[in-house]
């Protein structure tokens, strides 16, 4: 295999904070009563996650909600650092993300001010993006609404941008978060083109969705997660089928 993303061994964990503290008058309870005191727990959004994707590999993840799925698409895109393990990609590769919706714009910018933010991120100089800038447009069909600020678009119209953008960056690797969560059916099956569109020139896609019709028709093998373990890693169906028990509460437990 030809591996673009290698992740040996992954935890991740997060600190949780309860009681905490910001009035004057909690601080002093806290001083006479335990409850009231700040304490910290330890939350494993990871465990031990080993994944090898490779090039040209459409990989989906899928799992409850909190199961670490978009806790691993973060450690790709590097928004995150393990806390053991590592994540490595291939020296060079130029990643695409669609991860939070809105993540990389300013609410206060416009959407064409936010094309040319969002891009800069990415590395692309202003020439760069001005040679891309109407394609984005054009792709997002929302020009009408382009000199707006993001703060008065709708969460489709903010997925429109986002994807337009994503999807013009021309990466090798495109890593997208339930970009199917919000947006009309139209404007679904448009992304769902490009992304096979994207599959078919031997780019790598890793995809995080909770429709199973999307992870069927794109992906190309599926890894399922639960409790922030890897359960299983191979084919979509067999994928698909685990997660569903595991929905009706007939698997718990698994292998990776």
């Amino acid at each position: 295999m030809d591996a673009v993303i290698v992740a040996e061994q992954v935890s991740k964990r997060f600190d949780i904070h309860h009681n905490r503290a910001y009035a004057l008058k909690t601080r002093m309870l806290g001083l006479i009563y335990q409850r009231y005191r700040p304490r910290v727990e330890d939350f494993w959004a990871l465990r031990d996650v080993s994944l090898t994707v490779g090039r040209g590999e459409a990989v989906g993840l899928v799992g409850r909600n909190g199961s670490g799925k978009s806790t691993l698409l973060k450690l790709i895109a590097g928004i995150h650092r393990p806390t053991s393990g590592r994540v490595l990609v291939r020296r060079g590769a130029k990643i695409g993300t669609m991860i939070e919706l809105g993540v990389g714009f300013h609410p206060e910018l416009s959407g064409r001010e936010n094309v040319y933010l969002n891009a800069s991120v990415y590395g692309l100089s202003r020439a760069d993006v001005d040679r891309i800038y109407d394609a984005v447009v054009d792709y997002s069909e929302i020009a009408q609404f382009i000199d707006e600020p993001i703060k008065n678009y709708s969460s489709g119209m903010v997925m429109r941008l986002a994807f337009a953008v994503a999807a013009h960056l021309d990466p090798e690797v495109l890593l997208l978060d339930e970009i199917f969560a919000v947006g009309d059916a139209a404007f679904q099956a448009k992304c769902r083109q490009t992304m096979m569109h994207f599959i078919d020139q031997g780019r790598t896609l890793v995809f995080v969705s909770h429709s199973a019709a999307s992870v069927q028709e794109i992906c190309t093998r599926a890894c399922v997660l639960s409790g922030g373990r890897k359960m299983f890693d191979g084919d979509v169906a067999e994928a698909l089928a685990l997660y569903h028990s595991m929905e009706n509460g007939h698997a718990t437990t698994g292998s990776p």
